[in-house]
């Protein structure tokens, strides 16, 4: 089963890069110190194929065979702010009763030390199926495009990709890809005491609720429906004004039954005003998933994975590949005050993602 001797060895390391990389402040687009830390931490280990761009680190396999399929393990070394709450110091690794405290020790410390643990104890054999590569990653809590998104035309073809977040090691065959829209709604300006003008915000009302009560046809298995949240509204300048527009702005979560297109029809066909303005600030952001019959998903259930669908988007949304996001931790934590992961979690992580991986290589 297991090279005990290595899997232990791999393991400690790991944690004790965790702990670096939590002294190391990596807001998004702040990450050079940590993407320093993982770099070296890999030459290192003895890794020959190291690469850098931006704040990216990724490192291929010792063996890799361009006539076999690759998988690739991404997880991601930025964090967000720490939030004011905290009553520790976001930047001190503290280890109290198996609890490691420290901003992102959970998110995604933990899950993308399990990819790099895993990645290291395959590194050297040269019978697998698959080549590795493993992208420990930037700008991942900002969506930025200096992230992962900019290193994919750097890597070879992708067979599918394994991405670290905190799930519980429960595995994410689906994930909501985000579609924000810029509202405005449109009327005339008036004097509130006469009855002139027409309301902007009253009919931002209208569509509000439209957006509210709206129920797209199609349900996913794993995600549900496409989710509307109208997350912000503004409007006015005077009390005896009234107001002209309305702007208001809504977090659309899209299954893998629509792509961003077809939603924005179907909003811009039902909403109530047709001359309220619907601009969608991006269509980065897609749903994801892979086949509940995919080999390794269906090894993965076989082996007591739970499988589930993810409300909560992560770079797998701008991967062209089949996917899916596992690690340990727990989401529930992520961005909280006193962030914290079990020191058991990764352990136990570590070696189930392994056994998993030897199952399905078939390396005993």
């Amino acid at each position: 089963m297991y090279d005990t001797q290595l899997l232990k060895k791999l393991t400690d390391e790991g944690i004790e890069l965790l702990k670096e990389l939590i002294k190391t402040p990596s807001t998004s687009k702040n990450e050079d110190k940590t993407a320093e830390l993982i770099f070296n931490y890999f030459k290192n280990h003895g890794v020959e194929n190291v690469n850098r761009h931006f704040n990216n680190v990724w490192a291929i396999c010792k063996n890799f065979d361009p006539q076999k399929p690759t998988i690739l393990f991404n997880s991601h070394h930025d964090t967000v702010l720490p939030a004011k709450t905290y009553t520790r110091n976001p930047f001190s690794p503290d280890v109290e009763n198996g609890i490691l405290y420290g901003l992102g020790s959970n998110d995604a410390g933990g899950p993308a030390i399990n990819l790099i643990t895993t990645f290291l104890y395959f590194y050297n054999m040269a019978q697998l199926p698959y080549n590795l590569i493993v992208a420990i990653t930037a700008e991942e809590e900002n969506s930025g495009d200096n992230g992962v998104l900019s290193i994919l035309d750097k890597l070879p073809k992708i067979e599918f990709a394994v991405v670290g977040e905190p799930t519980c090691m429960e595995i994410s065959v689906a994930e909501k890809g985000i579609l924000v829209l810029d509202c405005l709604a449109k009327g005339k300006t008036g004097h509130a005491a006469r009855n002139t003008g027409i309301n902007a915000i009253y009919k931002a009302m209208q569509d509000i609720e439209w957006f509210k009560n709206y129920k797209f046809e199609k349900t996913s298995p794993w995600l549900g429906d496409v989710k509307c949240t109208v997350t912000g509204v503004n409007a006015g300048t005077l009390h005896n004004v009234i107001p002209s527009e309305c702007s208001f702005m809504v977090d659309v979560r899209i299954t893998e039954k629509y792509t961003h297109q077809e939603v924005l029809d179907i909003i811009k066909a039902n909403i109530p005003n047709k001359d309220t303005e619907v601009k969608p600030r991006s269509f980065k952001l897609k749903s994801s998933h892979i086949d509940e019959n995919h080999p390794f998903i269906k090894l993965a259930a076989s082996k007591g994975f739970k499988l589930f669908g993810s409300p909560t988007t992560s770079d797998r949304a701008v991967m062209p590949y089949a996917s899916l996001k596992v690690g340990p931790g727990d989401s529930n934590r992520s961005h909280t005050a006193d962030e914290y992961i079990l020191l058991e979690e990764i352990t136990s992580g570590i070696e189930k993602t392994i056994g998993l991986f030897e199952d399905f290589f078939n390396v005993k």
